[in-house]
């Protein structure tokens, strides 16, 4: 049975309220080279966020393309965020679809990437930079998704940082990684739920129905 609560991404653990900071191990990593622009940020813009985003958009476009983020955004490990999950990131905040992040888009990324943070230094519980076993249960759980244990071991698979071998545990999943498998999963659940109309756990697709699903999934 799908859990019985919707994911909001806003969640935010009380335990965890610090702000984003420079050179974070699950966020920004600014470049060396970076000469701010002599022309300030505008009235009522946070000066470090402007600071940010002129030092991720490389080619001084006044925005940020999909390889500007990618490079801008790292895991704890020091890995650059995974493509597909930097794409899923381009989808949700580029709201006018021109394939880049304005400033505004921009503002609206960072502080979903700082909540993400959060939410991922309160279930790392061993502090290993990466979500394992457990861990993973424990927050699909604390957000309403009651998943089945093959369920869980299938997503530990799927989006674990390295090909797992199939002997023993999967490697853990990255906080990039984490983010999507969180965000496909409240998106599938959510399809599921809008097919479940008595909700009671079953449903009935034609193929087009389920790969619409499948195929809407971040």
């Amino acid at each position: 049975m799908y859990g019985s609560q919707a994911y909001q991404h806003s969640y935010q653990p009380n335990s965890y309220t610090a702000p984003p900071v420079r050179n974070s191990r699950h966020g920004y990593q600014q470049s060396g080279g970076y000469n701010q622009h002599t022309q300030g940020p505008p009235p009522g813009v946070d000066p470090q966020l402007w600071q940010w985003f002129n030092a991720v958009d490389a080619d001084r476009s006044g925005v940020i393309s999909i390889t500007e983020l990618q490079t801008a955004l790292i895991n704890g490990n020091w890995t650059s965020f995974d493509l597909d999950t930097i794409k899923m990131l381009m989808n949700i905040f580029d709201t006018d679809r021109s394939g880049t992040i304005n400033f505004t888009e921009f503002a609206g990324l960072w502080k979903y990437i700082s909540d993400w943070q959060n939410v991922f230094r309160h279930f790392d519980r061993d502090r290993s930079g990466s979500i394992e076993g457990r861990e993973l249960a424990e927050a699909l759980r604390s957000f309403g998704y009651s998943l089945s244990p093959p369920l869980l071991t299938l997503i530990e698979h799927k989006y674990a940082s390295e090909p797992s071998t199939g002997y023993g545990p999967p490697p853990g999943i990255t906080f990039d990684r984490f983010v999507r498998a969180c965000v496909v999963v409240k998106t599938l659940t959510e399809a599921f739920q809008r097919a479940d109309t008595d909700r009671d756990g079953w449903v009935q697709l034609n193929y087009d129905q389920f790969m619409s699903i499948v195929l809407s999934a971040p």
